[in-house]
């Protein structure tokens, strides 16, 4: 199989002067990998991928547009922000945010910084929410200058930005995810989870 879909460094391809890796993201996202208590991790690891993430930032800041719409609030209201880093061969491919309505998640351990043990899902259903479904959109755009910074995206490179909207059995939204991802860095498989092979 091509290594380029495989994942992991295709040898003698380099961008900025670094080997150039390709990371699967899964859509959806495999049962047994969203069990984890890391998506990223688990799925570098089954791809022969040295990983590894980063917290950058856990507190408070004002909801866009988009993550204020999945989570029901106004725009510029103030959420509950868990930001990280996840680097594939020390390159550096996406960064995740998990967003949260501070109504709702303000002072429990979601808002201490570093990670939530033994997964970020297990700790939103210790405080007693029940995932019910989940809503994903994907959209292709050019980086903002904090993102190209980030990623250490070369002039012209592209993000793939994944929205991931996690809602309660009683239609609550508990979870947002927000995952910008370097598009030169990614392949993204989309599977048909079951049915007849329908477009």
């Amino acid at each position: 199989m091509d290594e380029r879909v495989r994942g992991g460094t295709v040898p003698g391809d380099r961008a900025g002067g670094r080997p150039r890796v390709l990371v699967r993201r899964a859509l959806p996202t495999e049962p047994a990998v969203r069990g984890s208590a890391s998506l990223f991790m688990t799925e570098a690891g089954r791809q022969g991928i040295r990983a590894d993430r980063r917290m950058v930032y856990v507190g408070p800041e004002p909801a866009s547009e988009h993550v204020a719409l999945a989570l029901r609030v106004e725009p510029g209201a103030e959420v509950l922000a868990r930001r990280k880093m996840m680097l594939a061969d020390d390159v550096p491919v996406r960064v995740a945010t998990s967003y949260f309505r501070l109504d709702l998640f303000g002072g429990t351990p979601l808002c201490d910084p570093g990670f939530v043990r033994p997964s970020l899902q297990a700790g939103i259903e210790a405080l007693g929410h029940r995932f019910g479904r989940a809503e994903e959109q994907l959209t292709a755009r050019p980086p903002t200058e904090a993102e190209a910074a980030v990623l250490e995206l070369d002039p012209g490179e592209w993000v793939v930005q994944i929205v991931r909207a996690g809602y309660s059995a009683e239609d609550v939204p508990i979870h947002v995810l927000e995952t910008v991802c370097a598009a030169s860095r990614h392949v993204f498989p989309i599977v048909q989870v079951a049915g007849a092979d329908e477009f």
